[in-house]
């Protein structure tokens, strides 16, 4: 993934490179969801973790109240429920697939036993440090539209169906809700600009799916927005 100004937004597989990414992943049980489907659930131990091979997901936290709010989106290359194994605590929040997703099923000890042996514990504080950049960009002041043209855009090259047949519809199970929540701006704004989107054939289809049926007409629009 890379960010819109042009810097590396880099995933752990990026930090660690290949090799150490095939030894995490080669000996793990691989189970393949479709969109909407629960990965990982908030305050359940951290017995295992995964790691994303395919598609995008959305990490959502509730509060006490059970109110959700959407924290990141994650795609391949990285971590999964890696902090509860980390820490030995409990998941502080739940991950469900926002596209058909395959992931790779790590046990705790596993990944702390593969963390030692390969000495990838500065990567991940890097990789941590990566991912508050991409939050503190994502809910930065600037235009609403552009925002939401280059999340929308972020979230179909993170999808590996995108990058082999790029004119192929994605949908993405996700709200108007969760991607206000995301660029810290109102429902209505983002209804508002999804309806600016229509020319370049984004959609809003019911209440919990976006639709992407141009990827190249919504690029170019990103890149117009941006300037």
């Amino acid at each position: 993934m890379v960010e819109n100004d042009g810097s590396a937004l880099l995933t752990l597989r990026d930090h660690i490179g290949d090799r150490a990414w095939r030894a995490l992943t080669a000996t793990a049980y691989e189970r393949t969801h479709p969109p909407g489907t629960l990965l990982l659930r908030q305050g359940e131990k951290g017995t295992h973790l995964l790691a994303l091979l395919g598609g995008v997901a959305k990490v959502v936290s509730a509060d006490r109240q059970g109110e959700p709010t959407l924290l990141a989106f994650r795609g391949p290359g990285e971590l999964l429920g890696e902090i509860a194994v980390l820490d030995g605590g409990e998941r502080g929040a739940s991950v469900e697939t926002l596209t058909r997703c395959t992931v790779a099923v790590i046990g705790a000890d596993e990944f702390l036993r593969f963390a030692v042996e390969h000495d990838v514990f500065p990567a991940l504080v890097r990789y941590a440090f990566g991912r508050l950049r991409e939050s503190d960009r994502a809910r930065g002041s600037g235009d609403a539209l552009a925002r939401l043209a280059d999340t929308l855009v972020s979230l179909a090259d993170m999808s590996h169906d995108t990058r082999t047949r790029p004119t192929r519809p994605l949908k993405l199970a996700l709200t108007r809700d969760e991607l206000a929540q995301y660029l810290r701006t109102s429902r209505n704004t983002v209804t508002a600009r999804l309806t600016e989107l229509a020319s370049f054939e984004v959609v809003a289809t019911g209440r919990r799916h976006i639709l992407i049926n141009n990827l190249p007409a919504l690029r170019r629009a990103a890149a117009l927005l941006r300037g």
